[in-house]
């Protein structure tokens, strides 16, 4: 059965690129916020209310393969949370063409949906919110992964690596992310993982290292 794509691509569909005079927010939480890899006019950093970010999609893809699967983030709904990361505006041209590589990227290879979400940027001198399309992995998708301890997951991090780079790079990118652009915020899960991976890596170097005769 054929799947209707959501508002923000089927208007893409329906309107001439080169016509579009509205822009379109797409808002990323994860890897999006250090590599969009699309076109833009302009980005902001900010936040969305109602969600947290968790890493409970599994990804066989970009950060893990289909024996061993990464641990990438997704938003699970969470009515006192915020979840921040950067929206970037996409203009004429730039909308058909963001959202077929995005359609890509997040939903055929990463087993994403699409949702409209109200972005409120970190910049004081914005008066409203923005209406911005996100992309969330659901429960029923076959990747993924669900909840876990901070220690199962970044055990799991540890030793994945996909064809955009090894899990632990996501990982921390994300984590220096939201140090540098957003120093005010404790993202307890993100953090939580980056300090368990941290304590069992010099385990796994230490069983590493070769015995040496004496």
């Amino acid at each position: 059965m054929k799947r209707d794509p959501p508002p923000a691509e089927r208007q893409a569909q329906e309107e001439d690129a080169g016509e579009q005079k509205t822009p379109l927010w797409i808002f990323g939480y994860g890897s999006l916020v250090w590599r969009p890899d699309f076109e833009f006019s302009s980005r902001k950093v900010g936040f969305i209310r109602g969600y947290s970010r968790r890493f409970w999609q599994g990804d066989t893809f970009h950060r893990g393969n289909e024996k061993m699967p990464g641990r990438v983030v997704t938003l699970q709904e969470d009515y006192d949370a915020c979840t921040w990361g950067v929206a970037y505006e996409v203009c004429g041209e730039q909308i058909a063409a963001s959202l077929q590589y995005l359609n890509m990227r997040e939903a055929v290879l990463g087993g994403y949906d699409t949702k409209l979400v109200k972005f409120h940027p970190q910049d004081k001198e914005a008066e409203e919110p923005i209406l911005a399309l996100v992309y969330i992995a659901t429960p029923q998708n076959p990747t993924y992964l669900g909840p876990a301890s901070e220690e199962d997951i970044a055990a799991q991090i540890i030793v994945s690596s996909g064809r955009s780079g090894h899990n632990i790079e996501y990982l921390l990118r994300l984590a220096d992310f939201m140090r540098y652009f957003c120093p005010q915020v404790e993202d307890e899960h993100l953090f939580s993982i980056e300090e368990a991976l941290v304590s069992i890596l010099p385990c796994l170097c230490q069983a590493e290292e070769p015995l040496v005769e004496v």
